[in-house]
């Protein structure tokens, strides 16, 4: 999951798109309006209409056609020609666009490094390991991106992609910056979410549990291969194999399974299947 960062003075600002309806009270007649006011009334509507943030898509394909339609009848010196080159421009950014987008909401969409980290767990399958995607901790907004049990123990991978022009940097292994950006709070959320994890399925198997917490970095330059920072592992996302597989066996098939069971039971799907 890709992360809001805050800078250390603790000023943000979060744009809010807001949208009041209004009940309709038209009266059952009215005097007719003159056909001025009615032209009035239909710029109106679709000033509105493109100025709505969920339609903006529809504002720069307006653009676009209006662009290459005028461009194309200057230097064709035909307006009927311009026209056709406008339809054929908003017909062809229409389907490019098409193809880009998806139907399900970008809430429910992996993003770019969670879908990275998958890649590299689905390969993990083949060595007895099991992995869970986007589990929520029940009574809270937090989720681990991705839930690993196997040979080697079991493992909370929070996938972060960040910019890459700033340096990642950390100041006496517990304190971890990317740019001017402290990642404490970060951190500590994905320590918190494995010690929920561990408590949440060690009580439904009556035994301890645990669950080792890391972020998975992709994008900035990362000066180390493996750092402990504030009891959370802290490495390049592509190094999630490695920082897995390197470690001793210490679980068998039987308690990979039951381990992995339990956490389906305890640890809901952030996004279930309807």
């Amino acid at each position: 999951m890709d992360s809001g960062q805050v800078p250390e003075d603790g000023n943000t600002t979060s744009p809010i798109w807001v949208s009041d309806r209004q009940a309709d009270d038209r009266p059952t007649s009215r005097p007719a309006a003159p056909a001025s006011a009615y032209a009035l009334i239909g710029r109106a509507s679709l000033r509105g209409l493109l100025d709505d943030p969920k339609h903006r898509h529809l504002r720069r394909r307006v653009f676009v056609a209006l662009g290459v339609g005028v461009l194309a009848g200057i230097l064709l010196a035909s307006w009927q020609l311009g026209f056709t080159a406008a339809v054929v421009a908003a017909i062809v950014d229409t389907v490019l666009h098409a193809r880009a987008d998806s139907s399900v909401p970008a809430w429910r969409r992996a993003s770019v490094a969670e879908r990275r980290t998958e890649v590299q767990l689905k390969r993990l399958e083949r060595g007895g390991y099991r992995t869970l995607h986007a589990r929520a901790i029940p009574g809270s907004e937090a989720q681990i991106d991705h839930l690993v049990v196997g040979p080697t123990g079991v493992y909370a991978v929070d996938s972060e992609k960040w910019d890459k022009r700033l340096p990642v940097r950390v100041q006496s292994h517990r304190k971890l910056f990317h740019g001017p950006f402290n990642q404490k709070a970060r951190l500590d959320e994905a320590h918190w979410e494995a010690t929920q994890a561990g408590e949440l399925i060690g009580r439904e198997l009556g035994r301890e549990i645990t669950i080792v917490p890391s972020l998975a970095i992709y994008g900035p330059a990362i000066p180390w291969k493996v750092l402990n920072v504030r009891e959370v592992d802290v490495f390049d996302g592509g190094h999630v194999r490695k920082w897995i597989t390197k470690r001793e066996r210490s679980l068998t098939d039987i308690e990979i399974e039951k381990i992995y069971e339990a956490a389906e039971r305890v640890l809901p799907a952030r996004y279930p299947e309807n």
